[in-house]
């Protein structure tokens, strides 16, 4: 069969990848075109939009960009017709890919959505669109399938990816890059889009000189040119860049800071006590606030229902709280009380396979109908 993915983020290629080699395992014919990335690439798929085209952030940047967002439209429903895949599978990427799901069904395509939009902490109408747009909803986070039977819509919980992706990462990490660092660790994850790496990597630099005796990491996002982080490094030459090797360093870390995204909840499960930091445009900010309905941004926040890893935005995020909170989770008794909260998440994940699972729900719901 042939399946058309879109992923418009570095998760969204993470997690497409592991769909792909599923789909491709339990469907040895499967043909798959796709937006994404290198990871979605090296399994097979082809990708005609990669990920590095797409990151867009902020009001501002929307504005600018809409040409090219109008343009990446019209090429997306032209691959789509010319490609006419048995199944278009959306991962993630809510703005683009709800657009899409409307445009899709009335054409008369199957529709799949793997890994919910973000909707029950936003406008929670939207789901009227999922419900009208979309055949199949595949949600990895617990509480998603409840939220959706609430508004009368059967969704599918199959667990979260990341407990296969890191578990798999975790049997043969290889820490070479690292083997020369003879302090402890304090990794540095300023996101993957560059106007966040540039709001919040300058921010998480200042605490580097009251902290002499530990070694900060940058991970440098794939799709984000090294100079980037380097204009932003300036003459901090103590501070090192380590390009592909964020779960190496995740794992090497005693300590982390983490712009709010799927990298939360990616240092929880390597178990790395952790600061959660964001910064964006006061407008845009305003904006948000006005829109999302939870009190958290972090997921490891979000899917514990409780306030577990610090959370620095906006005006919090600065020297005297990020100091302040790096201390505490360099605390013995601090700690402690974290690797037991991740404890817990990890077991409110579920259990792993997940894309083993979605893949083969795709398939069976597709010959079903033949």
């Amino acid at each position: 069969m042939k399946y058309y993915i879109i992923a418009g983020e570095a998760s969204g290629d993470l997690h497409g990848s592991r769909l792909t080699a599923a789909l491709k395992t339990n469907d040895p014919k499967a043909e798959i075109r796709a937006w994404g990335g290198d990871l979605m690439q090296k399994e097979g798929a082809t990708i005609v939009k990669h990920i590095r085209e797409l990151a867009i952030m902020g009001i501002v940047q929307v504005l600018l960009k809409l040409p090219q967002i109008f343009r990446n439209f019209s090429f997306c429903h032209k691959d789509i017709l010319d490609f006419q895949p048995d199944a278009i599978v959306l991962i993630d990427y809510s703005g683009f890919n709800l657009r899409i799901a409307k445009w899709a069904k009335k054409k008369g395509f199957k529709v799949f959505y793997f890994i919910s939009p973000q909707i029950w902490a936003t406008r929670a109408g939207r789901v009227e669109k999922v419900k009208k747009y979309v055949d199949r909803m595949f949600c990895v986070l617990p509480f998603e399938k409840e939220f959706y039977a609430k508004y009368a819509y059967q969704a599918d919980y199959v667990g979260h990816p990341l407990l296969d992706i890191i578990d798999d990462a975790e049997k043969d990490i290889d820490k070479s890059a690292l083997s020369t660092i003879k302090k402890p660790i304090i990794a540095l994850l300023p996101g993957s889009r560059k106007q966040e790496i540039k709001a919040i990597l300058s921010r998480m630099m200042t605490i580097v000189p009251d902290f002499p005796d530990y070694q900060f990491v940058v991970a440098v996002a794939p799709s984000v040119p090294i100079d980037l982080y380097q204009s932003i490094l300036k003459e901090e030459k103590s501070v090192l860049l380590l390009q592909h090797q964020t779960y190496p360093l995740l794992s090497s870390a005693e300590a982390a800071l983490v712009t709010s995204g799927t990298a939360t909840l990616e240092t929880a499960l390597f178990n790395v006590p952790q600061v959660v930091c964001y910064k964006t445009g006061p407008l845009f900010y305003w904006i948000v606030r006005q829109i999302i309905k939870i009190p958290f941004i972090s997921l490891v926040n979000i899917i514990m229902g409780k306030k577990i890893v610090e959370e620095l935005i906006q005006k919090e995020l600065n020297r005297e709280r990020l100091k302040a909170e790096v201390e505490k989770i360099l605390n013995p008794a601090v700690r402690t009380e974290m690797f037991h909260n991740y404890e817990a998440l990890r077991k409110k994940l579920g259990e792993k396979g997940a894309a083993a699972r979605v893949s083969q729900l795709m398939i069976d719901a597709l010959q079903s109908k033949k």
